[in-house]
């Protein structure tokens, strides 16, 4: 069954775009900025972190690193819930209150007059957001699947590759001319402008007939037909591994430009090369998955990803490493990166469309708290060199190909 779904059809482009639900340009640009304020919550704090330590009186470096990974445990917990409901209520009424929710929370961190109040407050951004990213990959699903639905989310990450470049630069910009604090009134701000564009342009896109009853039966049966999926177990497992070291980056990367490098100032051009590749990873993927497959590109890419970081790890062992092999590696593994990510979630949904709401906040919970939880592992790992994090790479990226060839059966590279 999912190999027959993975072939590709001479009219499915167009299919595609026939049924977005608006043109098809707006769709994916709504769809990306959904999704990137996610991102944004969580990048525009980076260049804060020495600032938002030194306000809040935070003795150890390595725990200002909570303000990144409070957001993402708030995320993943709150993605169980924001599946059923979807599922149950439609994707409209769910996705406007947490968006609304996103603002409010926002200004709450702002308000905070402590470091526990912000890490609560930051807790509450993420379970917040959680209602963009599930609603969003389960709206994408309802109109899309297969190669389809990973061209679509390629082409959206390539919109929301903006937010990490736009974030950091963001928050540095503010705190040039003011405190932390007016981040988060930005943030806020940016969640009620993607908050009326969806309001006054996106329809719902479940059928009232698809709808399923909210109650725990119905719920748990969902979840075990989920968990009984080889392909949605394996491609959430793979995924969550390589996400436990982007998120080891995200949390570590400011202390490495710092105390490494000493070259702080540079972190947001860092992030915006980084992003950059990714982005391109995105669009090339958008370009070739319907001719290749996403097996083929996606196993490829993470191949390549786990031996750059094998690299990456060699020269840091050896003492050479410097700002330029540390941004020129890093850029690569993102653009690798590009080329899994899309992919490996089309995969994970291919038979999930009947109970995508549910079957997008499950697999997003055990991603996010999976990846958070690894990479703040990671994180929390920083020596006052790179060696943590790219020992990190190489182990996550074993292990997401070990499970990758576990659920294709070592049947590797295939194009369909």
């Amino acid at each position: 069954m999912g190999l027959a779904m993975d072939q590709p059809t001479p009219s499915l482009t167009t299919r595609a775009a026939d049924r977005a639900p608006l043109a098809f340009a707006e769709f994916v640009a709504l769809a990306a900025s959904m999704m990137a304020l996610t991102a944004f919550g969580i990048d525009s704090m980076l260049p804060a972190l020495p600032a938002i330590g030194e306000s809040l009186n935070v003795v150890r470096d390595n725990d200002r690193q909570y303000v990144i990974t409070a957001f993402l445990v708030g995320f993943a917990f709150a993605q169980l819930i924001y599946g059923p409901l979807s599922d149950r209520f439609g994707r409209r009424p769910v996705l406007i209150v947490a968006l609304l929710a996103y603002a409010l929370t926002s200004v709450l961190a702002a308000l905070s007059g402590s470091f526990a109040l912000l890490l609560i407050a930051r807790a509450a951004m993420g379970s917040s957001a959680a209602g963009a990213r599930v609603v969003t990959v389960a709206l994408v699903r309802d109109c899309f699947s297969g190669r389809a639905m990973a061209q679509v989310m390629s082409l959206a990450m390539i919109v929301f590759m903006a937010a990490p470049v736009i974030a950091p630069a963001f928050g540095w910009a503010i705190l040039k001319v003011g405190s932390w604090r007016l981040i988060f009134w930005g943030i806020a701000a940016a969640g009620l402008m993607v908050l009326g564009w969806f309001s006054l342009r996106m329809p719902e896109t479940l059928a009232s007939q698809a709808r399923q009853p909210l109650n725990i039966r119905r719920i748990l049966g969902d979840y075990r037909l989920v968990l009984s999926d080889r392909n949605s177990v394996g491609y959430t497992l793979g995924s969550t591994a390589v996400s436990g070291a982007l998120f080891g980056f995200i949390g570590s990367v400011p202390q490495i430009m710092d105390d490494v490098f000493h070259e702080l100032d540079l972190l947001t051009l860092l992030f915006a090369c980084v992003a950059g590749m990714m982005a391109i990873g995105s669009f090339l993927n958008s370009r070739f998955v319907m001719r290749f497959g996403m097996r083929l590109i996606s196993h490829s890419a993470l191949t390549l990803l786990t031996a750059i970081a094998a690299l990456h790890l060699l020269i840091a062992w050896s003492g050479h490493e410097n700002l330029w092999t540390f941004a020129l590696l890093q850029a690569l593994m993102m653009g690798c990166f590009g080329l899994v990510g899309a992919n490996f979630s089309a995969m994970a949904m291919e038979r999930m469309g009947a109970i995508a709401g549910t079957a997008s906040s499950l697999q997003g919970f055990v991603g996010t708290l999976g990846g958070a939880l690894i990479g703040a592992a990671i994180g929390q790992s920083f020596d006052g060199s790179t060696v943590p994090l790219y020992t990190g790479f190489v182990a996550m990226g074993l292990i997401s190909l070990a499970i990758v060839a576990i659920t294709e059966r070592g049947r590797l590279f295939r194009p369909s």
